[in-house]
């Protein structure tokens, strides 16, 4: 293992803030040829109003800018990363339908850019984005720093989520193993006669499972408690 990632690794087990973190992993990311390092944690229950944490050592007036604009809602950066593992390389292809945005953000020195998410079963997802002024990114160099843009980026999340704090089953008693089994039946489309039938107990211990269920999911009904359970990774 390099030098430089125990470094990183030493440090990053004495930081106890997401500042220190985010200061260790800009750290690593000069190393690795990059200016700047943005990383965003996205929790997607509730449905309506998911909520996003970010993190960045851009310039103050981008963010602000970034925040007020709401462009956080159109980012393709961040609409890639929400939906797919696969590292994503800035281009004008990839802004092609965010131009305003686009040019605002190479106006602020962010011209060549790298991103990649990590996904947990509980329905987080991260994202490290790493960018610089200068120097487009070659297949030659990713293909020599991919190995450690990959531990980065798992590093980054593993300690961001660490030091934030923020896990969506927190609030959340566990289900017992019945309870789960009956959702998914539930989820399956079976009615509590069917999944009485299924499991050879009655229906008014299956409605006793589900009402209980509902309760630990802080849900209004059956079909919100499935939806629930199952974006939390709970029915996995």
């Amino acid at each position: 293992m390099n030098d430089w990632i125990q470094d990183v690794l030493g440090q990053l087990a004495e930081s106890s803030k997401p500042s220190e973190v985010l200061e260790q992993v800009s750290a690593a990311a000069r190393h690795l040829g990059f200016e700047h390092c943005a990383y965003g944690l996205r929790i997607f229950v509730p449905f309506t109003r998911p909520r996003t944490w970010m993190l960045t050592t851009y310039d103050e007036r981008w963010n602000q800018r970034y925040r007020e604009a709401e462009y956080l809602q159109i980012d393709p950066t961040v609409t890639h990363g929400v939906r797919s593992l696969a590292p994503v390389i800035w281009s004008d292809a990839v802004f092609r339908g965010t131009q305003q945005m686009w040019e605002e953000a190479r106006s602020f020195g962010l011209r060549i850019g790298w991103a990649q998410s990590v996904f947990e079963a509980d329905g987080r997802v991260g994202m490290l984005s790493l960018a610089r002024s200068s120097e487009p990114l070659t297949v030659a160099e990713m293909r020599t720093k991919d190995p450690m843009l990959q531990w980065l980026v798992n590093t980054a999340h593993r300690e961001f989520s660490r030091c934030l704090g923020v896990s969506p089953l927190a609030e959340i008693e566990p289900l017992t193993s019945r309870q789960v089994e009956v959702l998914r039946w539930t989820a399956d489309g079976k009615t509590s006669e069917e999944i009485a039938t299924i499991l050879g107990i009655s229906k008014p211990t299956v409605n006793f499972h589900i009402r209980n269920a509902i309760v630990k999911m802080r849900a209004n009904n059956k079909n919100s408690a499935v939806a629930r359970s199952s974006r939390l990774g709970i029915l996995n």
